[in-house]
């Protein structure tokens, strides 16, 4: 498209305040290229993130006061402009997760950097694009970079899936977005076993579809109580927690002495037990880097079938409210996506 052919006006969401959770409606202008990076999409799916409306409260300094706070940085579209020699044409479907410091892609254009895309694996429509780039990435990096899994097991490679095998892997949440895909990318690089932390049958199911080996059912037990029934053969060598609360302290229980945590939601420190005399090899507070090289070769796992996203619901733009209150309910089984063009269910 042209940029002659573009609009002068587009739909977009807004967070009312920085200090509050309201998300209103508007129209606004397309947004303009600024950065010799940026790459201009329309945007046709985009996905909310758990407790973004809270950035700017809980995580002042990662969000700039000047930040246009349109919310879901999750997005799949079409480049519409992309700068010379980069390796995004006009027309290519792609899809990405952009900075937490910049506007969001709940609008009908977004402007994303050429850093953070990759093209959409050609067996993914638009609405498991979006339900993507956060949750793959963040369980991609949390495994691998952060938590010591070889990521050449996953494509093979014996003297990987052997040193990942010696390896005990929980992860809670692991019904959600980001724990389906830990769940996924633990089992497909060979982890000894992966403990999978959720409630209720349908997630139960779900995970074990996914590759979980061991479920724990919050809604039963506490992981604590869980561990101690048989310390020598459930603690874990790695957790990957997103959790925090009663459930962060429980995986201290479950994790080896001189294990790791990896935490998405609160440092690991903090819910250490009162007592505890245990200590870790790493506990590392972690948050994801949009990168779309990563994107990149989880795309090529998309397309041989070996993972996919997991989509809880699907809502259209009017219906952003009823998304974002899904999302809060704390049940989403997988992505929450809202549709923002016409084209979205293609």
């Amino acid at each position: 498209m042209a940029s002659t052919a573009l609009p002068q006006t587009m739909k977009s969401l807004l967070q009312a305040s920085r200090k509050g959770t309201e998300v209103i409606s508007i129209t606004s202008p397309i947004p303009t290229p600024t950065h010799p990076d940026d790459v201009l999409i329309r945007v046709h799916t985009a996905a909310p993130c758990a407790g973004e409306l809270l950035w700017a409260v809980n995580f002042p300094d990662s969000v700039p006061a000047d930040k246009e706070m349109v919310p879901c940085q999750d997005l799949a579209g079409t480049v519409v402009k992309a700068p010379a020699g980069s390796k995004f044409a006009e027309g290519d479907r792609v899809y990405c997760r952009i900075e937490a410091n910049r506007a969001g892609a709940a609008r009908e254009y977004a402007l994303a950097r050429t850093t953070e895309l990759a093209k959409i694996p050609a067996s993914l429509g638009w609405i498991e694009a979006a339900a993507t780039p956060l949750s793959a990435l963040t369980a991609y990096q949390a495994v691998f970079d952060q938590g010591g899994l070889d990521p050449a097991a996953l494509h093979g490679d014996e003297a990987a899936r052997a040193k990942n095998g010696a390896k005990r892997v929980l992860v809670t949440g692991a019904g959600g977005g980001v724990g389906s895909w830990v769940v996924q990318l633990s089992s497909l690089a060979g982890a000894k076993a992966v403990v999978a932390v959720c409630g209720g049958k349908e997630k139960i199911e779900s995970v074990t579809k996914l590759g979980a080996t061991e479920v724990v059912d919050y809604t039963k037990t506490s992981i604590e109580a869980w561990a101690a029934e048989d310390p020598a053969a459930r603690e874990v060598d790695l957790v990957i927690e997103m959790v925090g609360g009663k459930t962060l302290s429980g995986c201290w229980h479950a994790v080896k002495n001189g294990g790791d945590i990896i935490a998405i939601n609160t440092p690991p420190e903090y819910g250490k037990p009162e007592g505890l005399k245990k200590e870790l090899g790493k506990g590392l507070f972690f948050i994801v880097k949009p990168l779309g090289s990563n994107l990149e070769e989880i795309g090529q796992l998309i397309d041989a079938g070996k993972v996919r996203p997991v989509v809880d619901s699907v809502w259209t733009f009017d219906e952003f409210e009823k998304a974002f209150a899904r999302l809060d309910s704390g049940h989403a089984k997988g992505k929450v996506i809202i549709k923002i063009s016409e084209e979205a269910d293609k």
